[in-house]
């Protein structure tokens, strides 16, 4: 990797754990509302999947999605402002914390349902095929998805099919409160890719680069025609599966051990063993972040709530998509 692009990294993981610590605090103060899905210690898997992507890739995941709207470029203030419930945000203030999305950057969402975007994700992918482009969907869900019905259907279509997705199973051991080893037959899950004839590869999630390497070496393979590809990505989120678990399914010993691997230190040590920056410059990347996440959070403030009319806007489609 060239500094730059380590430097750029760095910055977007920093954003990612600057704006999901901003969003705890507002949420503790009752400036947003209902469900909150933080996306800290799992950094690295969004931004080094993302940073391999093309302009022209689809980006669909579920809805602990923050990390991957500010990944593909989305301005915070809009995100921040969704967040708040208002009219500036992304989805209009309609949509939340699970509804993100942008739809001039391919980033369809941000859904609440487990699973549910995955036959969605599917689905793009069958559209490009049948288009004849070579773009490709990045379909990322939880350990948690691979449980369900959804999961199987899609991955053999795809493999009918030979559709250009790449399945990115964020694996960061819970669903919700249960651990995999307890809710899989199939501890695994790598080998559940094995029956829909794709070859999984097991990564490391909390290193950034590797996550790079693997999704981009993906990309490659669709192209080279291998057909659609799995990546079971290893990661860890430090705080709890949303803003009211209280954690008692987990040590703090278990805890603990992950955070020696923290992403953005993982990342940090790279960056001084390839001497692409000082403590000072990245010291000066975080103030810079900082002044971000304080300007999205005013103008959030400042921005104004949807109208009562509002209400009954964007219910049904109208006229022809541009």
């Amino acid at each position: 990797m060239n500094k730059a692009t380590l430097l750029e990294w760095y910055r977007q993981m920093v954003l990612v754990r600057r704006f999901e610590q901003k969003c705890a605090e507002l949420y503790q103060l009752g400036k947003i509302g209902g469900f909150l899905h933080l996306y800290i210690g799992q950094e690295a898997v969004a931004i080094g999947s993302i940073g391999a992507r093309r302009e022209q890739d689809h980006v669909i995941t579920a809805y602990r999605d923050h990390a991957h709207a500010l990944a593909v470029g989305t301005d915070p203030k809009f995100l921040m402002a969704e967040l708040l419930g208002k009219a500036t945000g992304v989805s209009k203030g309609k949509g939340g914390s699970m509804h993100f999305a942008d739809v001039k950057r391919h980033f369809w969402g941000g859904y609440g349902i487990v699973g549910g975007h995955v036959p969605l994700g599917t689905g793009i992918a069958l559209a490009e095929q049948y288009k004849g482009t070579d773009a490709v969907v990045l379909c990322y869900m939880g350990d948690g998805s691979t449980n369900i019905g959804y999961f199987h259907e899609s991955l053999n279509m795809a493999g009918v099919w030979d559709l250009p997705i790449i399945y990115i199973i964020e694996n960061n051991q819970y669903g919700m409160g249960t651990s995999v080893e307890r809710a899989s037959a199939v501890p695994d899950i790598s080998t559940k890719a094995l029956p829909y004839g794709m070859d999984p590869r097991k990564v490391d999630g909390m290193n950034v680069v590797e996550v790079y390497e693997a999704t981009n070496a993906a990309i490659k393979a669709i192209h080279d025609g291998k057909g659609p590809q799995f990546l079971n990505v290893i990661t860890y989120r430090f705080e709890g599966h949303s803003m009211g678990d209280p954690l008692r399914y987990r040590t703090k010993s278990e805890v603990e051990k992950w955070r020696e691997d923290d992403p953005i230190g993982v990342l940090e040590r790279e960056i001084y063993a390839k001497k692409a920056a000082s403590k000072d410059k990245l010291e000066k990347i975080d103030e810079e972040v900082e002044k971000v996440i304080e300007e999205a959070v005013d103008f959030a403030e400042k921005s104004p709530f949807p109208s009562p009319e509002a209400l009954f806007e964007d219910v049904y489609v109208e006229g022809q998509p541009a």
